[in-house]
């Protein structure tokens, strides 16, 4: 069972520490199983808001955890304890995946677990995260950034964003959907702003696309063009543009591309179909076009990808060792 760890200390804000139990902490077993195994980790009692809370163990119990979750912290002038960065640091060399989550982000980049890496935080709080850490890489335009075994969210619901995320990477697509699902919220987001996911907010049932997202969704295999969608929408091209951009924050075509690229990753999660199969079967045409067009939006190819998210949803592929290993290929 993998363990998720909650690292907890005054002046942790409480809605990112209760999501994150939330996902985690819930008994999902008939969901995924094994589950995880939620633990919050503190330096004693401590105040998270206007609560008070009673830790399971202490910060060094941190680094026996394959996953750390870092809430955000409430006020970014004041700098993190130096047990809770000391703490996160030497879980991280343990070999522990470290998440945070909005203004989480202050611990890791304390700890120096950012140092030449790409990194988030809540669009208020970017510019000064980026002049105190010069060597991180701050994106603001961002839900969240996956660096493998370090990874930060921008601001509330991003915080859940990331960790469905990390269901998925653990579980497969299918089971974070169904915790999605539970938590009736979307499994993953895709707005105008760049991420690592591909999967478009389910928009409300009364803006002008609603009828046309599952009829494209129904018909992947098939040639589609902005006009043809136009069509079926009975709009025009330049209204359908408009529609796209204020529903889903990005344009037809793109929003096509992200639903082939989620069927490519679903089927190759959960069926032996070859890639020309998928290629088919997702409207990509052709393996190389598939092969190109999924490796630039998911940054691997769809063989490594096939084998790592494969590998971690068959029964015992937790127990090879490898824990936090993400694609690389």
């Amino acid at each position: 069972m993998s363990t998720v760890a909650l690292a907890v200390t005054d002046g942790m804000l409480h809605f990112e520490l209760s999501l994150a139990y939330e996902v985690f902490g819930a008994d999902l077993t008939g969901v995924a199983d094994p589950w995880y195994s939620v633990v919050v980790c503190g330096p004693g009692a401590v105040r998270v808001g206007r609560f008070r809370l009673e830790p399971d163990h202490g910060l060094d119990h941190l680094s026996r955890a394959h996953t750390v979750i870092v809430p955000g912290w409430a006020d970014i002038d004041v700098d993190p304890p130096a047990d809770l960065v000391d703490a996160v640091r030497a879980a991280h060399e343990a070999g522990a995946r470290v998440a945070s989550l909005c203004t989480g982000v202050f611990v890791l980049a304390a700890a120096g677990l950012l140092d030449g890496k790409r990194a988030t935080t809540h669009w208020e709080h970017a510019q000064v995260l980026a002049a105190r850490y010069p060597r991180v890489e701050v994106d603001p335009d961002v839900l969240y950034v996956d660096n493998g075994s370090v990874l930060t969210s921008a601001g509330k619901a991003a915080a859940m964003d990331l960790c469905l995320h990390l269901v998925r990477l653990d579980h497969g697509s299918s089971v974070a959907n169904a915790v999605a699902r539970r938590l009736v919220v979307p499994p993953h987001r895709d707005g105008g702003q760049a991420q690592f996911v591909t999967t478009p907010v389910p928009a409300p049932d009364n803006h002008p696309l609603a009828e046309l997202f599952p009829w494209v969704i129904e018909r992947l295999d098939r040639p589609l063009t902005v006009e043809g969608l136009a069509r079926q929408a009975r709009m025009s091209s330049r209204n359908l543009g408009r529609h796209f951009r204020s529903v889903t924050g990005t344009t037809p075509l793109q929003w096509l591309l992200n639903q082939r690229i989620r069927h490519a990753q679903e089927l190759l999660e959960t069926t032996d179909d070859s890639v020309d199969a998928i290629a088919a079967a997702t409207g990509m045409g052709t393996a190389t076009t598939l092969r190109r067009h999924f490796n630039r939006t998911v940054g691997v190819p769809p063989d490594t990808y096939r084998r790592t998210f494969r590998s971690r949803t068959r029964p015992g592929a937790n127990d090879s060792g490898h824990r936090h290993q993400r694609p690389t290929g």
